[in-house]
């Protein structure tokens, strides 16, 4: 007789399903990884756009949001003075995710610059 025996293709079927299961869960992995990584590439450019714009340090809002095109996105700025006269520290921090996801860029400016 050729063939295979019932527990030869049961055992073939244990080790492909194992298989399967270790790459589907490895796939599913990354991609959250790359989502992941796409909303934080987000967030890091919204925050250096808007720490690199002229008017950022003199608006009086130390709150705001990055509407129309990001209302998902929040900002909050904390400006503190250093140890170094004439000095300030710009801590910007980017919330998206309903505030569940958070990312701070700091900034060193000159106090004449706000």
């Amino acid at each position: 007789m050729k063939g295979f025996t019932l527990l030869e293709v049961m055992i073939a079927l244990a080790i492909t399903a194992g298989v399967l299961l270790t790459v589907i869960t490895s796939l599913n992995h990354h991609l959250s990884l790359v989502g992941s990584d796409a909303e934080e590439t987000t967030a890091v450019l919204l925050g250096r756009a808007k720490l690199e714009d002229p008017e950022f340090g003199k608006l009086a809002d130390n709150k705001g949001d990055f509407a129309p095109n990001h209302p998902g996105h929040k900002w909050v700025r904390e400006i503190t003075k250093t140890e170094i006269p004439g000095l300030n520290q710009i801590r910007l921090t980017v919330t998206w995710n309903d505030d569940a996801k958070r990312l701070t860029l700091v900034q060193y400016a000159p106090q004449n610059a706000q």
